[in-house]
């Protein structure tokens, strides 16, 4: 009974994470080492504190509405405030990159690895 009770809970929690969202404040970094997931910065890139490497999360601007599709590959930010940070390509696509930090919604999208 107790291996089914785990088992229900460890599916129900997979399946409310396909659906998370959060909303705070974005910034953007740029620095040119390695990320946490071993990879680079890239064009669309971005580090959340709990999203799996390679999940996909779309990014809405809430002062502009513009949004995009990131892909996770790096840990961060740790920012009280603040729920993602974005690559600097991300940032301009966003609309926020001369301000450095806005008010976003991040959806996932998608599972990663």
């Amino acid at each position: 009974m107790k291996t089914l009770i785990i088992g229900a809970a460890v599916f129900a929690g997979s399946t409310a994470a396909a659906g998370q969202s959060w909303v705070g404040k974005a910034s953007y970094y740029g620095y040119h080492g390695r990320t946490a997931s071993g990879g680079q910065v890239g064009a669309l890139t971005a580090a959340h504190r709990s999203l799996p490497f390679g999940s996909r999360a779309r990014v809405t601007n809430l002062g502009n509405g513009r949004s995009v599709v990131v892909t996770i590959n790096d840990r961060g930010p740790f920012v009280r405030g603040r729920v993602i940070d974005v690559s600097v390509h991300a940032a301009q696509s966003l609309g926020f990159r001369s301000a450095g930090v806005a008010r976003v919604k991040v959806e996932r999208v998608s599972a990663g690895d």
